[in-house]
């Protein structure tokens, strides 16, 4: 290998994967058979040596690195990776139904063609997020609740399709109702994780544990009015960003704002200040120490700062309540979308939405009832049953309060402990972060 380069590029499905970009000697390795050829070796070398998420999912060979008339990497000239640059399993195509239906859905959410069922779902750029999401693909396609315990122990398609054929022989296929919009003249309920974040929010009033913060630098001349549309567009589209939480005698519903309310934008110009610097993160700081009013909102917001003529930072912030971390990838996709529409004199290109999230609250809320709901509530008693106050032999007393003040403590782990975890982690089928987090917890 003469030259390599590595970046974040999002595919198809909006998320976010490392690829390298390698320019290798011809007999470096072939693209082609079992294992993924070079993808497969040069993935297999940086594991033994990185922490899973430093290791790319695709390796791209190139002849030479693109450059700009400035000598520079031109960034935009880099290919989107095709098959042959994951590391892909010898190739045999999926087989049943179950693989089949499988296959497609890793196929979407990993952004790679042609899934075999050899094919490893973390060793092509899967992660715990992408497993959340294909859990509920899985649901929807196949009729069954997969635990996520069981992606992790079985990451192979064939056998995780052999899991999945043995859970619908035991239970048959779980039919769950259908998503249907709920009249909005009547009082809209929270979801179970809203309602868990309303109470916490009544525990700690003010506080910005919740935040959901995002910084974009913004690189060229900015369209002002067609990036101000799509941010109120995107408001105007999705009824969560536009939810307020308002309780009555302590039993809180869930009110939605105007669509034509717009997202509200603070806009500051550092390019004259001499202390731009020092401005702009404080800025930063009081981006993200300004509490939100959950009765009021709205619960998102943005600044847009100015540091030179083409060149802006847009602080985004939202609370927990109204996103989460799927939620952004979503949010990214349609502003991008959205933005180069109206800069091109365009329409809204995004098709309507059938259902919004208060919709599937109303629908959570009827789904998991009854027994349903005893049954979920009997696992967590059980499960926390005479749990008690860890004491840790500190030189600190416990607080009576709850502070959340804390520091990083860097810790570095040598190379050879390194591997040995990862042997570790690959015998007991879990990822290294798994098995230092169960470290931490013991």
């Amino acid at each position: 290998m003469r030259e390599a380069v590595v970046l974040a590029r999002e595919n198809d499905a909006g998320d976010k994967h490392l690829i390298a970009y390698v320019v290798c000697a011809p007999e470096a390795g072939s693209d082609e058979g079992g294992g993924g050829g070079l993808a497969g070796a040069l993935r297999a070398h940086l594991s033994a040596r990185l922490p899973d998420y430093m290791v790319p999912s695709a390796f791209v060979r190139l002849a030479a690195l693109p450059l700009t008339v400035n000598g520079k990497l031109d960034r935009n000239a880099l290919p989107a990776p095709a098959d042959q640059a994951y590391a892909l399993a010898a190739y045999q195509s999926p087989q049943g139904a179950v693989e089949t239906a499988l296959a497609q859905i890793w196929a979407e959410l990993l952004g790679v063609e042609r899934i075999g069922r050899n094919d490893h779902f973390f060793e092509l750029g899967g992660h715990s997020l992408l497993a959340v999401q294909m859990s509920s693909r899985l649901s929807q396609a196949v009729g069954v609740e997969l635990p996520l315990s069981t992606l992790f122990a079985r990451p192979v398609l064939s056998d995780l399709a052999a899991s999945i054929v043995e859970l619908l022989s035991c239970s048959g296929p779980q039919e769950l109702p259908s998503i249907a919009a709920v009249s909005r003249h009547e009082p809209l309920v929270l979801s179970f994780a809203q309602q868990r974040l309303w109470f916490l929010a009544q525990l700690n009033e003010g506080s910005t544990n919740y935040h959901i913060p995002l910084a974009l630098r913004l690189r060229g001349m900015l369209d002002r009015s067609a990036w101000q549309r799509s941010l109120n567009r995107l408001f105007a589209r999705h009824e969560a960003l536009r939810s307020v939480f308002v309780a009555t005698q302590g039993k809180p519903r869930v009110e939605v704002l105007p669509p034509d309310a717009g997202l509200p934008i603070v806009e500051h110009d550092l390019r004259e200040r001499s202390d731009a610097e020092s401005a702009f993160l404080d800025l930063c700081h009081e981006e993200g120490r300004t509490p939100f009013d959950l009765a009021r909102g709205p619960l998102i917001r943005g600044r847009l700062i100015r540091t030179a003529d083409e060149e802006h930072v847009f602080l985004l912030t939202q609370h927990h309540i109204v996103s989460d971390g799927w939620s952004m990838g979503v949010l990214l996709r349609e502003l991008s979308q959205l933005y180069r529409a109206f800069q091109a004199g365009q329409d809204d290109p995004l098709p309507p939405l059938a259902i919004q999230y208060p919709d599937y609250a109303a629908w959570q809320r009827q789904w998991l009832s009854g027994e349903r709901l005893q049954q979920q509530a009997q696992y967590w008693r059980s499960a926390l049953a005479g749990t008690a106050r860890l004491v840790l032999p500190t030189d600190h007393a416990r607080p009576a309060q709850q502070s959340f003040a804390a520091a990083a403590v860097p810790i570095t782990v040598d190379a050879d402990l390194t591997r040995e975890l990862k042997r570790l982690s690959l015998q007991h089928g879990s990822t290294l972060f798994m098995t230092v987090l169960a470290a931490w917890a013991a």
